[in-house]
């Protein structure tokens, strides 16, 4: 086994574990985060170029989904809280932090793990920036039904969304647009149709950029689970709700890909040096891999943000325990994909 196949197979999960063993040292190191997150996605925005993006039949769909997900999972819970005569306290806890499991958007390292998977980058890339834009709509008009004691206007709550989406989105997107831009046209001034193509040595580094903030993000999360006052019953039913739904979004994701498959994988697709696992294959199976990351890697920093400014601050734990989750299940994906690879 070589060094790149091994970090392929085991680098989220010996992530997980170094973060949560090295907590005390790891936790100090939050406030990078956003910077490292930015560069990661100006590496992965430099793979696609913006021009290419299209919107097809299964964006929407899971979209749909998401959306109808997050209403009923909400109602639902909290229903069956009234039915077992839960306190209310712990049913809010309960009933949001599960419903910000499903309203969370696409994690913006989803196209990097479909990308070593041999998922399409480009058609992805492209839910991201839906699916955050659609967060900044949803939240502010489901949260003040969620949480009526809030004092925020609509208008308050979609620039406080914004102000914590787009620095990490938008800024490092249009970054990598305007170099791309850039270079393109300094080699069309001297008369050259060289094109700009993130080179080899840089591809992987958004990757290895990911398991960074993971380390970061699992040591600050076991701290707060170690150290926060939390009724046990509520932690448990979300530790295992969180799980149920990040098994769900993950399958539902995959059966709307292969069902309602794009009609391209995309420019990038097989170039070894964009999309690492890219093999021939049917758009439908390519779906599947992009749609179920679509839908089951979430955005849980922004979760955990939102059930502390919005809802009730235990409610975190519901997203703060499906950053363990997702990347269990991502940590098997990759394994298995390099195993298959090698």
């Amino acid at each position: 086994m070589t060094v790149k196949q091994f970090f392929d197979k085991y680098t989220l999960g010996l992530s997980m574990l170094i973060g949560a063993v090295g907590f005390p040292v790891f936790r100090h190191l939050t406030p990078i985060l956003p910077p490292m997150i930015g560069l990661m996605l100006f590496f992965t925005f430099c793979k696609v170029n913006p021009l290419d993006l299209r919107l097809h039949v299964w964006h929407w769909a899971v979209l749909a989904v998401q959306i109808v997900l997050t209403a009923c999972v909400y109602y639902g819970t909290s229903a069956l809280c009234r039915h077992w005569d839960v306190s209310a306290d712990n049913a809010a806890i309960i009933s949001q932090g599960l419903m910000v499991c499903f309203v969370m958007p696409t994690a913006t390292a989803a196209p990097i793990i479909a990308g070593k998977l041999g998922g399409s980058i480009q058609n992805l890339t492209t839910f991201t920036l839906l699916s955050n834009a659609a967060t900044t709509v949803i939240v502010p008009v489901f949260f003040p039904l969620v949480n009526p004691m809030g004092q925020m206007t609509f208008l308050t709550e979609v620039g406080l969304i914004l102000r914590r989406i787009a620095p990490l989105l938008l800024l490092p997107f249009f970054a990598a647009w305007m170099l791309r831009l850039g270079y393109n046209g300094w080699q069309r001034l001297h008369g050259s149709d060289r094109r700009f193509v993130l080179s080899r040595s840089w591809a992987q580094v958004p990757f290895y950029l990911w398991a960074g903030t993971l380390v970061i993000l699992m040591g600050d999360i076991t701290f707060s689970l170690l150290h926060a006052q939390y009724n046990w019953w509520a932690l448990l039913v979300l530790l295992v709700g969180s799980l149920i739904a990040c098994l769900a979004q993950f399958f539902i994701g995959k059966a709307i890909g292969y069902s309602l498959p794009a009609p391209s994988k995309g420019k990038e697709y097989e170039d070894v040096v964009i999309n690492p696992a890219a093999v021939p294959t049917t758009m439908a199976g390519v779906s599947r891999i992009t749609a179920g990351q679509a839908l089951g890697q979430k955005n849980t920093t922004l979760g955990i943000w939102m059930c502390q400014v919005f809802l009730n601050p235990l409610a975190a734990i519901g997203p703060a325990a499906y950053i363990f989750w997702q990347n269990i299940v991502n940590a098997m994906q990759l394994y298995r994909a390099a195993k298959v690879k090698a």
